[in-house]
């Protein structure tokens, strides 16, 4: 690929060139709606949505720490 490079001083003033602007140009395409339902596509219910996302709170809100996080 071709990518653009801007010229610029660094902290000692000589001149490097950085990567420039590395993005594809557009709209990004929205997720999470339609056919496309991100994360929410595998799960069947809303009880089932909302026993996912109590366990991934459990993790940022508990007091208990589980895995690799345990404390000895």
């Amino acid at each position: 690929m071709d990518y653009k490079t801007i010229e610029k001083e660094d902290y000692s003033g000589t001149r490097v060139k950085v990567l420039g602007e590395t993005y594809a140009p557009g709209v990004p395409e929205s997720r999470g709606v339609g056919e496309d339902r991100g994360w929410r596509k595998h799960l069947t219910d809303r009880n089932e949505m909302l026993r996912y996302l109590k366990n991934g709170e459990r993790y940022w809100y508990s007091s208990d720490w589980y895995g690799s996080e345990k404390k000895r």
